[in-house]
């Protein structure tokens, strides 16, 4: 807990810096968003070695639909990569960029997901 509450004081304060610069030197602003972005991206990575423990006791669980729990950090995967990146982008004023990062992570979720929904049509079928 005490970690997040650094974090997020390091977020503050790297935005009250950024404000600080962004009315005579936009660029730098921009600058220390990324680098602050990246920091705590850093942190978050490091947060996931303790869910992946957790995942690996899960999938003693699971038996043999190992590659469900794969689809599903998969997604997750997807799904934070290109909020960052779109997040960036905004920060940077591209919003027409981020935009269409959102729509590639939208779609390859959907992709990533169809083997999902293949096996609950052929349960589905199965059953009937």
């Amino acid at each position: 807990m005490g970690e997040i509450v650094r974090v997020g004081f390091l977020g503050i304060a790297g935005v009250l810096l950024a404000v600080q610069f962004k009315s005579q030197k936009p660029e730098y602003a921009v600058y220390i968003g990324l680098g602050l972005g990246v920091l705590i991206f850093a942190y978050a990575i490091r947060q996931v070695e303790a869910v992946i423990g957790q995942l690996d006791r899960i999938k003693g669980y699971l038996g043999g639909a190992e590659s469900y729990l794969s689809i599903l950090l998969r997604v997750i995967g997807i799904t934070y990569i290109c909020e960052f990146s779109a997040g960036i982008c905004k920060d940077a004023g591209y919003q027409s960029v981020a935009g269409q990062l959102e729509i590639l992570g939208k779609l390859a979720v959907m992709f990533a997901g169809l083997p999902v929904l293949f096996a609950v049509i052929e349960q589905i079928q199965n059953f009937m």
